[in-house]
């Protein structure tokens, strides 16, 4: 199947909620969108008298996302929903503005597999995972609270960037990132998260995240998959999308890392010296998507293609329209074949030429009949007149 969606909440919808979001995009006709992580504001306070006993996926009045607990001499940390709080825990609420409990994030889930609206998360876009500083535990922190609220959802992704080399060695910075994912999707898995982590390429030299980069973690890491946004591929290889194989190459790449469906963005781009400028709305950039549709109406594979470009829903919708019209025209074509190749040979070159001439798609089609010039009439044929009706006489 073939997604096609917004990243985040569509410009055009009227509420400003991840509910109205959804059947905003339900309702324009699309079927995928990644919700934005985007301002993360930790709180952490004592449990309220009425909240000890009740789980955080109980609690109504917060997004209680981890339980601080000491243990004897050593402090532990619970991301588990259905922990039951006791007294003297801390807890660690999200103020994101995304959802406020996690009873909606659980409503919010059921909403998009009602209305086959894919979901997915992308955490905050700066992250560090180098420089192993308070930074970087927040980062990492983000990334494992989106896997907890994606998993609670249903949400089949989490999205996220690695981050800068830095300023230091990068064969170091390399080693650092790959021990922090390492570190993050062993906890992914101690707690049986659902959601795939999605590691996304990057559209500068300087930030880690070349394919080759993102490929060799999946390779090594169990529970992670390439995200390939088009337009930083496109900037990095100094404009080497521009073919449908050029996608086909590209896609075949990751085929054996995505478990057969691919998670993808698309935008327009500007770029100079292997490096992304600006991201910019699709007809504006030099990454044009009709390569790439006539990729898709030929292979039909299983993926989403997220907008992230500064026009969001509507450049989505763009896409789908686009990706329709190559397919129309593709099964039309196949459909005229198929009928030519049943006709006697003279018969369907004869037929074609006269479609041809007539600027007709389907060959069955009446021919047109073409309009006089302006100011002429065409001649109609004269009326019997009636056999006892009297001669005219005219007036001197």
């Amino acid at each position: 199947m073939i997604r096609f969606g917004p990243a985040g909440i569509p410009l055009s919808c009227k509420g400003r909620t991840l509910r109205d979001g959804i059947e905003d995009v339900h309702s324009l006709g699309l079927n995928a969108m990644e919700v934005q992580m985007v301002r993360v504001n930790v709180v952490d306070r004592f449990p309220d008298e009425e909240e000890v006993g009740l789980t955080p996926s109980e609690v109504i009045s917060d997004l209680i996302v981890e339980i601080e607990r000491v243990k004897g001499k050593k402090e532990i940390r619970i991301t588990d929903p259905h922990e039951k709080i006791r007294e003297d825990d801390t807890l660690i609420t999200l103020a994101s503005g995304l959802v406020q409990n996690f009873q909606e994030v659980k409503e919010l889930g059921d909403m998009g597999r009602e209305m086959d609206v894919e979901l997915s998360i992308h955490t905050p876009y700066y992250m560090d995972l180098v420089s192993n500083s308070d930074l970087t535990d927040r980062c990492i922190d983000n990334i494992r609270w989106a896997g907890v609220i994606a998993d609670h959802m249903g949400g089949t992704m989490v999205v996220t960037h690695l981050g800068l080399y830095g300023d230091g060695d990068r064969k170091k910075a390399k080693k650092t990132i790959v021990e922090n994912v390492e570190s993050f999707m062993g906890w992914w898995e101690d707690n049986k998260l659902k959601p795939l982590v999605g590691l996304e390429t990057s559209g500068r030299q300087e930030v880690f995240g070349s394919l080759d980069e993102i490929l060799e973690i999946c390779d090594n890491i169990k529970g992670t998959v390439p995200v390939i946004n088009f337009a930083h591929v496109h900037a990095r290889e100094a404009g080497g999308l521009r073919e449908p194989q050029d996608f086909g190459a590209l896609l075949d790449r990751v085929k054996d890392y995505v478990d057969g469906h691919y998670y993808t963005h698309f935008s327009g781009v500007e770029h100079e010296a292997g490096n992304e400028k600006r991201i910019t709305p699709i007809k504006k950039g030099d990454l044009r998507f009709e390569p790439l549709a006539e990729f898709l109406a030929d292979e039909n594979p299983d993926i989403s293609i997220i907008s992230s470009s500064p026009l969001l829903e509507h450049d989505a919708m763009y896409m789908k329209v686009i990706y329709e019209r190559v397919l129309t025209k593709r099964v039309a074509k196949e459909a005229r074949a198929k009928k030519s190749n049943n006709k006697a040979p003279e018969a369907a070159e004869d037929e074609e030429d006269l479609a041809e001439d007539l600027e007709l798609d389907d060959i069955d089609k009446p021919p047109r009949i073409k309009e006089h010039s302006k100011g002429s009439k065409a001649a109609e044929p004269k009326k019997a007149a009636p056999k006892n009706a009297k001669k005219a006489v005219k007036k001197k």
